[in-house]
């Protein structure tokens, strides 16, 4: 070993382990019981449920670890950005050889740094539209049954069943739950969910839901400020009211229900009537009915008389027709007889001209006119068909003067191409150019020569039977 270290040499030896466990001791007893105040960064909800974040101020920054257990007991649920003391002891790890709090209580650093979270967060839900008021949905007059959500060992459930016990007695179905610390949240959203899938689970579902929590303090009451306690209730599709600590108390989930009570008996009155008023009213209202139905008889019988004495008596009333009726079946007598009469005679006059030599002097004429007619109609036919034959010949003799059929005969022929157009001139057939000559008894093919004349290819020999020439 150098000169240098020789001095040294008989100083202790330590292991690292050693010197680690030593600078714990010395640091857990200086500083066994420490509140620390900073601003939470770097939040981490570890799976195995502790809790791992910084504590930073402008200069510096500490390592914080809150275990399981104490985790469940928080009243203040750590989130980064806010400003918190923290209450613990300082220790070290000597895995990565730093030190670090081990917090046991968080608080507030103060109210206005949680006012300021919360109104931060009630300004985010509000732009998301969750406080709008056409969102709210109207209470049920009377809901068969009613869903309460609070914990079940506090005087709120006990005031609620009272209150409705006296006002109106409904079924009440109670979720329990609790209502702080760091589970209360998940346990109330949870619990604002499960209501509202009761039919998928076979039980009644609720017709109004009460989210209730006696008084405390702003920390007792943070678990209703939850972001996901708020949506929860925005998203329930039951009508829910807000009965969260006392009167003077706001938490936000007063802003997304459709009802705020200002305390949980108030929120019994606000879900039932009064029983007891009901009836009375009932029965108000029946009596009214009775006295305004006697009082229409009693004025529809008073008009029915006074319309009465206007009528004329019955004899009176049928007096007039009854003489119209009885003038009407006299004159009704009478014209029958004359109708019968009229008729008599023309059926008399009628008898008298169907003597039998007057019906046969009537035959002879018309048979008469009937020879002479068709004499003239046989004339008339027979020179209207000469007059048409003659028409007829004269047409005829007309059609052969035009016709090309006589030309043809006098030892014409008509030429055409192959597309069986006709070629009047010379100058309109083509050398080598396939033609078809037609004559009066026939048509054959030909081909132009020299001059654009048809030429034969063989001295007027015909063959093909179709007068082909060659």
């Amino acid at each position: 070993m150098p000169e240098s270290n020789a001095p040294h040499a008989n100083l202790p030896e330590f292991s690292v382990s050693e010197i680690s466990a030593a600078l714990k001791r010395t640091v857990e007893d200086a500083f066994p019981f420490v509140r620390v105040r900073g601003e939470i960064s770097g939040l981490k909800f570890h799976s195995s449920g502790h809790v791992y974040f910084d504590l930073k101020d402008e200069k510096a920054v500490l390592n914080a670890v809150i275990w399981k257990g104490s985790a469940r007991a928080l009243k203040v649920r750590p989130e980064a950005g806010l400003d918190v003391v923290c209450t613990g002891r300082i220790s070290t790890y000597a895995g990565s050889s730093r030190y670090q709090l081990i917090v046991e209580e968080v608080e507030l650093a103060g109210l206005g740094a949680l006012m300021a979270m919360l109104e931060e967060r009630k300004k985010k839900l509000a732009a998301e539209g969750l406080f709008d008021a056409a969102r709210k949905k109207k209470l049920p007059f009377l809901p068969e049954v009613i869903g309460v959500v609070t914990s079940p060992t506090g005087a709120v459930i006990r005031d609620i069943m009272h209150r409705l016990q006296a006002r109106f007695p409904r079924r009440v179905l109670l979720w329990p739950v609790a209502v702080q610390g760091e589970r209360a949240a998940g346990e109330i959203a949870a619990a604002i969910r499960g209501f509202a899938k009761f039919p998928e689970a076979g039980l009644p579902r609720p017709d109004l839901l009460i989210v209730a929590r006696g008084g405390g303090s702003i920390e007792d009451l943070m678990a209703f400020n939850e972001e996901v306690v708020v949506r929860a209730v925005a998203e329930c599709p039951i009508p829910v009211i807000s009965a969260v600590g006392h009167e003077t108390d706001t938490t936000l989930i007063d802003f997304a229900a459709d009802m705020r009570a200002p305390t949980p008996t108030a929120a019994a009155e606000l879900a039932v009537p009064v029983r007891s008023e009901l009836i009375a009213q009932t029965l108000d209202f029946e009596r009214r009915l009775l006295r305004s139905f006697t009082r229409g008889m009693d004025d529809r019988r008073r008009t029915l008389l006074q319309l009465s004495r206007l009528l004329p008596r019955a004899d009176q009333l049928f007096a007039q027709p009854r003489q119209r009726f009885d003038t009407a079946a006299e004159r009704l007598g009478h014209a029958l007889r004359r109708n019968v009469e009229t008729h008599r005679r023309a059926f008399i006059a009628a008898a008298s001209l169907l003597r039998p030599a007057g019906l046969q002097n009537r035959l002879s004429l018309g048979a008469e006119r009937t020879r002479a007619l068709a004499q003239r109609l046989s004339r008339s036919q027979r020179a209207r068909l000469s007059d048409l034959r003659a028409r007829l010949d004269g047409l005829a003799r007309l059609l052969d003067g035009v016709s090309h059929h006589a030309v043809l005969g006098r030892g014409f022929a008509l030429v055409r191409g192959a597309d069986g157009s006709l070629r009047a001139r010379a100058a309109s057939v083509s050398l080598g150019e396939h033609l078809s000559l037609t004559f009066s008894d026939g048509t054959v093919p030909a081909v132009a020569g020299e001059g654009g004349t048809p030429k034969p290819k063989s001295r007027g020999k015909l063959r093909g039977g179709q007068g082909d020439l060659f």
